[in-house]
This record gives C-alpha cells, sequence and structure tokens, in this order.
C-alpha cells in the first residue's frame, strides 16, 4: 500500500470511443458475435489496463515463478483459436482466492489462489480457463454490452460510482474486473480450459479438485479487494461435477497424465500467505503501516480496505468516504495548492496547523460532482520526507451527520514508535514432507500452524478432516506470528 497517486490512464476513454464495428466472427464458435471493437482496440485496451491493474495490486517479486507460469500459459494459448496475441501471465501480490483476464490476452492469478492449489495440473486449470475467456472474447462482449446499455449516459455512471469523483482515487483499469460473465460464458471458458490444458498432456481431472477447495473456502479469505474467484459464476460443487462426468469414465471427453504435487509445491516454499503487513494492517478501525512507521484511525464500524495506492474507508450507508495516500509534492502546502486547483472545487477555510506534531497543511471544500455536491476535508502532512493525503469527504445532504467524524479521522495521522507494530512480518508457508502415515489432525498437531486453523490447514493442502496422509507425502504449513492484538 501507499505509492504516489498516479494519473488515470485514459482506459474509460478508449471504452467510451464510438467505435461501432457492430458483430465479428468468434474465433471459438465461427458464429457472429456482437463487439463494438478491433481486434488492435481490444489489445490496446487490455494493454493500458495491464498498467492500471499491476500497480494498484502488484506484482509478486518471485521471477523464477513468474517464469515458469508464463511459460505454462504461453504454451496452452499457443494451441488456442488465438495464437498471435500478445498473451501476458502475471503473479499478483494479492492475498485473495482469485484468478481474471482482461482483454487482449491478460491473465492474472494471485498468490492467494496459488497458495491453495496443489499441483500444476490445477494451476493449468485455472490459466486455462481464463485463456478461454480471452479467446471466446468473453470480456470485449462484456464490455461492448456496457457501453451500449449506457450510451448518452455519461462517463460516470459507466464503471465507477457516483460517490467517488475525484479521478486520481480510482483505478480505472481495475473498474473492468467488476462486469460479470454470465454463466453460459463461465461454461464456455470451462470446455475451453479443459481441451488446452488437455492438449499440453495436463490431467484435467484435477479441475474437479480446484472447484472443491473453491467450495470449501468460499467467504474465508482476508482482504476484499476484487471479486474472489468464481464468486458470481455457477456453483462450484455443480462445475465439480460437471467436470467428473467429462474427464472420467471409459472414454472420457477430455484426458491427460501430468499432475504434479511436489514440483509444484516446492515453487510455493516461502511464499507469503495471507495479508503482508509490511505494507499496512488494520487493528479494528486503526490502520498501520509499519514500513512507514504511522497509523491513522477510521471512523468505528466503517468498511476499510488497503490497496497498493491508497487504504479506503467507506460508512455502512456509502455517504462518506475517507482516502489516505501518497502525494509527489514535497511540502503539504505545496500538495494542498494542486489540490484545491481542481476543476470545480470551492475553498471553504484553510489552516497550517502542524498534525500530531508534523508539519501540515489542511482546507475544508466543497465540489460539485455529476449528481450531488460533496463537503470534505483534505490534509497533508509530511512525514519520513513523504508528503500524505487523508482526504475524507460525505455528500452535503449527509455532512452535518459525518462532519465530526471526518474531521477527527484526516487529522489522526500519527508517527508510530511501538516496536511490536514496527518488527511485524508476514506469514508464510512452510513445506514438510510426512514421515509416517497420519490423519490430517495428526499432521496439524506434529507440524503446527499456529495463526490458522485446522480447516484452512486442509483446504490449502486438500485434506479433510480424518484423511488418513500417506507417509512421504509433501504438506503445506504456515509459520509466523499472529499480528500485535491478536490474527
Amino acid at each position: 500500500m501507499l505509492r504516489q497517486i498516479p494519473r488515470l490512464i485514459p482506459i474509460l476513454a478508449l471504452i467510451l470511443m464510438p467505435v461501432l464495428q457492430g458483430c465479428a466472427v468468434n474465433p471459438v464458435t465461427g458464429q457472429r458475435q456482437f463487439v463494438l471493437f478491433t481486434e488492435r482496440q481490444e489489445i490496446e485496451m487490455g494493454r493500458q489496463a495491464d498498467q492500471d491493474i499491476s500497480a494498484s495490486l502488484g506484482v509478486y517479486e518471485d521471477p523464477e515463478l513468474a517464469r515458469w507460469i508464463d511459460e505454462m500459459g504461453q504454451a496452452m494459448a499457443a494451441e488456442s483459436e488465438r495464437p498471435d496475441l500478445p498473451w501476458t501471465f502475471r503473479v499478483l501480490d494479492d492475498p485473495t482466492i482469485n484468478a481474471f483476464a482482461l482483454p487482449g490476452g491478460y491473465i492474472y492469478v494471485t498468490r492467494g489462489i496459488l497458495a491453495h492449489l496443489t499441483s500444476d495440473a490445477e494451476l493449468a486449470g485455472i490459466v486455462g480457463h481464463e485463456i478461454g475467456h480471452v479467446t471466446a472474447r468473453h470480456g470485449i462482449t462484456r464490455v461492448s454490452r456496457a457501453q451500449l446499455a449506457q450510451v448518452g449516459l455519461g462517463l460516470g455512471m459507466i464503471l465507477a460510482p457516483d460517490l467517488r469523483p475525484f479521478g486520481e482515487a480510482a483505478g480505472a483499469g481495475l473498474q473492468l474486473l467488476f462486469l460479470s460473465n454470465s454463466r453460459d460464458a463461465e461454461r464456455e471458458a470451462d470446455d475451453l480450459g479443459l481441451g488446452y490444458m488437455s492438449a499440453e498432456d495436463y490431467d484435467p481431472r484435477a479441475v474437479a479438485r480446484v472447484f472443491e477447495m473453491l467450495a470449501r473456502a468460499s467467504g474465508a479469505e482476508d482482504g476484499d479487494r476484487i471479486p474472489g474467484f468464481l464468486s458470481t459464476h455457477p456453483d462450484p460443487l455443480d462445475r465439480r461435477d460437471r467436470i467428473l462426468a467429462r474427464t472420467t469414465g471409459d472414454d472420457p471427453e477430455f484426458r491427460g497424465t501430468r499432475d504434479d504435487r511436489d514440483g509444484f509445491l516446492q515453487r510455493l516454499d516461502g511464499m507469503i500467505f495471507g495479508t503482508n503487513p509490511r505494507e499496512g494492517f488494520f487493528r479494528e478501525n486503526v490502520f498501520f503501516h509499519p514500513d512507514m512507521a504511522f497509523r491513522l484511525d477510521y471512523p468505528r464500524g466503517w468498511r476499510t480496505a488497503n490497496t497498493r495506492d491508497e487504504v479506503q474507508g467507506v460508512s455502512g450507508e456509502q455517504d462518506a468516504v475517507v482516502l489516505l495516500g501518497l502525494v509527489q509534492e514535497d511540502s503539504p502546502s505545496a500538495a494542498r495548492q494542486r489540490f484545491l486547483a481542481g476543476q470545480g472545487i470551492e475553498t471553504i477555510g484553510r489552516s497550517d496547523q502542524s498534525v500530531n506534531g508534523l508539519p501540515a497543511a489542511s482546507a475544508e471544500f466543497r465540489v460539485q460532482g455529476e449528481n450531488a455536491t460533496f463537503r470534505g476535508y483534505v490534509v497533508f502532512v509530511r512525514h519520513q520526507d513523504r508528503t500524505f493525503r487523508m482526504l475524507g469527504y460525505a455528500t452535503q445532504a449527509s455532512w452535518n451527520a459525518r462532519q465530526s467524524a471526518l474531521s477527527q479521522a484526516v487529522r489522526s495521522f500519527q508517527p508510530v514508535t511501538d516496536r511490536a507494530i514496527l518488527d511485524v512480518q508476514p506469514r508464510t508457508i512452510e513445506l514438510v514432507r510426512t514421515q509416517n502415515q497420519m490423519t490430517l489432525e495428526g499432521f496439524h498437531q506434529r507440524h503446527p500452524s499456529p495463526t490458522v486453523d485446522l480447516t484452512t490447514v486442509g483446504v490449502i493442502n486438500g485434506f479433510r478432516s480424518g484423511d488418513v496422509i500417506p507417509a512421504g507425502t509433501l504438506m503445506k504449513r504456515v509459520v509466523g506470528e499472529p499480528l500485535p492484538g491478536g490474527e
């Protein structure tokens, strides 16, 4: 979390280009398909959104793992109906169980989903599924329909809620993820993925284990940055049964033999598990950042999220927001001057009073959004040679009720000196090979994972309570200390 807030990549403008290409031929089915973009425009849309996604969520720093996954994806994509796309495969530094595709051949898996898989064939199934979305042009079809449905309604009504009038605070590429696929599209991607992985001799039956894992892990992940993998899709257990019907029996439709548990797991040894507290973490309503040694208090009961670019807090009624981020200016006063020069911002008052002993510059303002007027406070603070921006605003209608909480929140920024906070480290995956046959309970007792429960240990290893684990099985455990104040 917390890097300088970038200028938005103009992908929304690209989405709204008045291109009326009409129908095109689907590369998979050979049938006519409604799209408003040429393939070149599709690729450019994905390329620009990729910059936004990579900056907002972060790319996981493991070059060897990244290279291996890219080689897997490129091999399957080469056998697809669109081999000439500039295919790109990335591992995102995000703890949620997620995988997704952007138009033009950009495929992402998170370290969160990798930590829950147990073989290369399972990963191949996920990557193949996402390749299927691209080859069948599901993403660009969704964008085309969204554009057509919103003609004449204005840019802000298409992908971003009215509560976000400050363009620099939102990732436009990220908004593409919230256009969900239809159930038919998901089934088509399932079938395409089975074909792509089978062509590379991966065992397609492993995909059934993925859906089993997703069903077990549903609703159990920390973090709320992007929609969970397949969260809006058909029921995972129904899809598991459908996969098994097509990949088992005397004459299965899809077949393959590669299903390497040990080789895959060895690539995960030492991977961060769950949220990385070095990038900031919440304890109830208080946000701490160990690397930058500060804290900020958000209003109690608000929904909060920590991303690479900012820390967000939203009231339960969604009528007020507090955002924390970094800006480029070297002084709080210069940052305030630039903010207040923004289009449509009316200055109500200013102050140069310090905040908890730190140099600061603040202002109260009013701004007219597309469908509502907003009132707010902005505070810029200098700390550790960085300028931080705390922005709190609410609708004019809710200002009297929110004013006090917003004022307290944006002025709560203060340094942290507690070593328990400053020295916190992330949890990691450690591999253990069982010496003897044992149950999952026996494994958890002999090789404990202090910060996760037995169910989670079972999910990430593909075993259930009471299952017998053969001797010589490579298993994951989660090591590390709980966060200060509890996990």
